[in-house]
């Protein structure tokens, strides 16, 4: 099992950014994203996946638009939205399952 699909499998929420370099929209997430690592702490962990270079991942999760943010927990989508989401938006539902 790759770094990936361990980090997935685990107990502790992983907040998962599918971008791609050339997406206007998807520029807007970096510091959305550094917002809830700041606020989640160890609780839990971001991650960013380049569609592009990771394109397995892409297929397997059926990303069409980006960006896409999912968050895993136990190896389950826990929740899932297309477009740019604030900070306490993804907190809201980060909030449920964090430990």
């Amino acid at each position: 099992m790759n770094n990936f699909e361990t980090h997935i499998q685990g107990t502790v929420p992983v907040v998962v950014d599918f971008f791609a370099d050339w997406c206007g929209p998807c520029k807007m997430m970096p510091p959305i994203l550094k917002e809830v690592k700041q606020k989640a702490g160890d609780r839990a962990t971001v991650l960013k996946m380049d569609i592009d270079k990771n394109r397995y991942y892409a297929d397997k999760y059926g990303i069409q638009s980006i960006p896409t943010l999912i968050i895993f927990k136990n190896g389950q989508i826990v929740w899932r939205k297309t477009g740019v989401a604030s900070a306490s938006e993804i907190m809201q539902h980060l909030h449920a399952h964090l430990v």
